[in-house]
């Protein structure tokens, strides 16, 4: 699996090399010190997944939608020193598929970019949640998009649930059937309704109201 490093920091940098170079399965294609050049080397490269910090130079509004662009090819994961809503509402513009703060263990960043390519995000549940209520509160609900209607029954049950928060296991339970049939159905979710991973579905289903409240 190949990872491009996007950061300011030249020894933050060198010990995420040290940690990717580690490990059998992932290999550290380019390192970047700016927004341009993430978007540059992205294009170029097109890694698996890419490791943004938040908080280096160059990330305006542009260079976000160019980065945001490119993440049908490239998963992005974000690193930030602070951990606090504002970030998390920058990497979600970014469609990161992973937010995290700098202090994470190396194991646990480890395991974000071996995950990272599969519909789970590596968000806490308990920001998502407060993200949501941020991007709906007080305001009138987006229109229900087309798409919704193809879901079928159960997928329509599976996005509540995703909108809760529910892991895979915990839909599965609560649904009464297996945690193989459940990925299908959030891999079909996914594609119908054209978001990257289960946060974007989630906030999906939120702003559009689909979710009781």
């Amino acid at each position: 699996m190949s990872v491009l490093l996007a950061g300011d920091h030249i020894v933050f940098r060198s010990g995420l090399r040290a940690v990717i170079g580690a490990q059998p399965d992932l290999r550290c294609v380019a390192e970047v010190g700016d927004g341009a050049a993430a978007v540059r080397e992205m294009h170029r490269l097109r890694p698996d997944v890419a490791i943004v910090d938040l908080d280096m130079p160059g990330l305006d509004d542009a260079t976000v939608e160019r980065v945001a662009a490119l993440g049908d090819t490239t998963r992005i994961l974000t690193l930030t020193t602070a951990g606090t809503d504002e970030n998390l509402y920058r990497a979600l513009r970014l469609g990161a598929s992973g937010f995290l703060t700098k202090s994470l263990p190396a194991r646990d960043l480890v395991a974000a970019v071996r995950t990272a390519t599969r519909d789970t995000a590596l968000i806490d549940p308990r920001r998502t949640r407060r993200l949501i209520t941020r991007l709906t509160g007080g305001t009138e609900p987006f229109p229900t998009a087309p798409e919704v209607e193809t879901l079928t029954a159960r997928e329509h049950q599976v996005l509540l649930l995703i909108a809760k928060a529910y892991t895979n296991p915990e839909i599965a339970r609560t649904l009464g059937v297996g945690e193989q049939t459940v990925k299908t159905h959030v891999s079909n979710v996914l594609a119908k309704l054209g978001v990257r991973d289960r946060v974007h579905a989630a906030v999906y289903a939120h702003t559009r109201r689909i979710v009781p409240r």
